[in-house]
């Protein structure tokens, strides 16, 4: 079975500064290890995709990526060099990588024009967004321009977690609480929720946002959501899809990064339809066989299997299909 793993980081010698943040919710030895990975996407990688039976991984910028930047202009020129960069890497090896671009989102304007040239001119699938910027998150009226321009090219934007611009107060003296284990994910569902109740998709109905970690819990909620909606006060937001799961079933598409058990891929199976559910490993910070033999081995049937493993991501982001890979 070929994998196509849509969740798949790396980082550049000149953005390795960015991730300062995230470095400190990690054990070091943790941090260090994955960071070594991060930098290298031709000789390590390739072997440990090769020995898990990864076919291809689409490649982003780890988090938070250009958004750290504070300066805007700055932000424009990195994403344009970082895009070119991948670009590059895939052409290197276009049967095993394929790519997100990044977007400084700091200049909404500049951020649509680098998608659309991410997209056009280097070759990239859509883009993968880390959570807000600077405070500013996708439901912001400033970045309709971005969302408009993603679904006239008819390419995802990728959702992917990062620290948030302030803690809540639920976690005060509980640090371990915060980062990937368990904050991110709140915040990132909430994220989509903004996006939702915000009108994102009803002003732009065919939309298309990839989630990762198997939908950050929002696969689970689904009927609590619908039924809360329908009793709360709506505070003059009306959606014209009626209720929340409906936006989440139709403009949501989410990966198994992260998450290798049986029992949340049977309940967004269940939730959402094999057809919104892709696969991704969350490399380097999860170990690629691991998920690879997941999914191989997941209680599913095989035509679930195959469209999560790589028909999905074929037809999502328009790779080639399978029988068109080296080797087939």
């Amino acid at each position: 079975m070929k994998l196509i793993g849509l969740e798949e980081h790396f980082v550049t010698p000149d953005l390795v500064g960015h991730g300062a943040s995230t470095a400190s919710i990690a054990q070091p030895s943790a941090w260090a290890e994955a960071s070594r990975r991060l930098l290298d996407l031709t000789e390590e990688r390739l072997d440990d995709m090769d020995a898990a039976g990864l076919d291809m991984q689409v490649l982003s910028l780890n988090s938070p990526g250009i958004q750290a930047e504070k300066d805007p202009a700055a932000a424009v020129r990195q994403a344009a060099t970082v895009n070119d960069f991948l670009a590059g890497v895939i052409a290197g090896h276009p049967d095993r990588f394929s790519g997100f671009g990044a977007l400084p989102l700091q200049d909404p304007k500049a951020a649509a024009d680098e998608l659309e040239r991410a997209v056009t001119q280097l070759g990239l699938r859509g883009a993968l967004v880390n959570a807000h910027t600077h405070g500013m998150y996708l439901d912001d009226p400033a970045l309709r321009v971005v969302w408009e321009r993603a679904e006239h090219l008819d390419v995802p934007l990728y959702l992917h977690p990062a620290n948030g611009v302030d803690t809540a107060h639920v976690f005060s003296g509980h640090p371990e609480l915060v980062g990937p284990m368990w904050s991110w994910g709140v915040d990132t569902a909430t994220h989509v929720l903004r996006l939702i109740f915000g009108g994102v998709f009803d002003e732009f109905p065919n939309a298309k946002l990839l989630l990762g970690h198997m939908g950050e819990g929002l696969p689970f909620v689904l009927w609590r959501m619908d039924s809360r909606w329908d009793f709360h006060a709506h505070h003059g937001i009306e959606l014209r899809r009626g209720r929340p799961s409906e936006y989440i079933r139709h403009n949501l598409y989410i990966t198994t990064s992260g998450v290798c058990s049986p029992a949340p891929l049977l309940t967004a199976l269940l939730s959402m339809g094999a057809d919104h559910i892709l696969f991704g490993t969350d490399y380097p910070f999860e170990d690629i066989e691991t998920a690879t033999n997941f999914l191989r081995t997941a209680p599913i049937s095989e035509a679930d299997r195959l469209k999560i493993g790589h028909q999905n991501a074929e037809k999502l982001l328009g790779l080639a299909p399978a029988a068109a890979y080296a080797g087939v």
